[in-house]
């Protein structure tokens, strides 16, 4: 089982050998820190797992970046572990734990206009988000497609959500 931050590094180096200095640059392109838990300190952290695993080895040769110390590429075993990973994670519905929902729960301890400033902030905060996803998307408009479909997919929460805010507020 791969946890959601070791998926994401790896299907990024199943791409194609990369080091840590790139795949931070991609995971920040992508919007991937927007849904995983992956900062730029536990990149190497997460490598170094894979690696151990005998999902990832280092490549040898010249460094592809002034300040990378090793580059990785995914072994056949990677490979196939991200697949299934993937696959899975695709097909499965897991539950989430936004804590708005533990908020709701509570909301009756809420004075009825705090609470109603609280989603109007939050509607002001999801509509912000929403113009970023879109700018970040429209900038990805020659990304492969499963790219543009991590976008879309966010577009598509971030939309309901804002819907969801309207009737509300």
């Amino acid at each position: 089982m791969l946890t959601d931050a070791e998926l994401t590094v790896l299907g990024l180096v199943v791409e194609r050998p990369r080091h840590g200095y790139e795949l931070d640059e991609v995971v920040s392109e992508r919007g991937l820190r927007d849904w995983t838990a992956l900062g730029f300190s536990s990149i190497y952290y997460v490598l170094g797992k894979l690696r151990d695993r005998g999902l990832v080895a280092e490549v040898e040769g010249e460094r592809a970046h002034a300040k990378a110390k090793k580059t990785f590429t995914a072994t056949e075993a990677g490979r196939k572990a991200c697949a299934a990973a993937a696959e899975a994670a695709i097909a499965e519905l897991r539950p989430v734990h936004p804590p708005v929902l533990v908020g709701l729960a509570n909301s009756p301890l809420v004075p009825p206009e705090r609470l109603a400033a609280a989603l109007s902030r939050r509607a002001e905060a999801v509509g912000e988000r929403l113009a970023e996803v879109r700018r970040a998307a429209a900038a990805q408009e020659h990304a492969p497609p499963f790219v543009r479909a991590i976008f879309d997919y966010s577009i598509a929460q971030l939309e309901a959500e804002a819907r969801w805010l309207e009737g509300m507020t």
